[in-house]
């Protein structure tokens, strides 16, 4: 299944023979210190830049039921943010992770997305739609 959105990656999450848990980091997209005036002016226009990650959370599947209720919860820490990164950790016989079992792996995701490595990660923006790097 081709994924458009963030429902139909809560859809195939729900189909997973193991429990899910998610991992969700939020990026904002900033400017450069060290930037041409080109590249100011780019970004300006909504283009271009760095994401940065802003905050990040664990969450089993059931906590979150829609891309609404993910974004509401999001904008009532107060941060903007443009992309949220998300990966999925599989249970094992039946159990899911814990939030402590998701530390480590939530961590090293967000190394990676501070690194520029974002292509392993599903990505949604801000409406909810599907955003691939190239």
């Amino acid at each position: 299944m081709e994924l458009t959105n963030f429902d139909d990656f809560l859809r195939v999450a729900s189909q997973q023979i193991e429990p899910q848990r998610l991992l969700f980091v939020f990026a904002a997209a900033q400017l450069p210190d060290e930037h041409t005036e080109e590249e100011a002016e780019r970004f300006a226009q909504g283009q271009g830049g760095t994401l940065s990650p802003i905050m990040y959370v664990d969450k089993a599947l059931h906590e979150v039921p829609s891309f609404e209720a993910l974004l509401n919860e999001s904008r009532q820490m107060g941060r903007e943010w443009q992309i949220v990164f998300v990966g999925a950790l599989d249970g094992h016989n039946g159990v899911m992770l814990s939030t402590e079992q998701a530390g480590q792996p939530l961590e090293l995701m967000v190394k990676h997305i501070e690194n520029g490595e974002v292509q392993r990660f599903l990505a949604f923006d801000a409406q909810g739609q599907t955003v691939s790097f190239v």
